[in-house]
């Protein structure tokens, strides 16, 4: 998810596309808040491990 959010943002930015630049950061910050959840050992959405 967070790969996808970097992805769009560099496409938005390059092609000055807005609503692709906001879908980015929306992406990378849930990213990094589920990688946070994640590591601390809770379960995210009922899983404990994301293959």
């Amino acid at each position: 998810m967070i790969v996808l959010g970097v992805i769009l943002l560099i496409i938005g930015f390059l092609a000055n596309i807005s609503i692709l630049w906001t879908i980015g950061i929306i992406l990378v910050v849930v990213g990094a808040v589920l990688a946070l959840v994640g590591r601390t050992g809770r379960k995210v959405g009922g899983r404990s491990h994301w293959y």
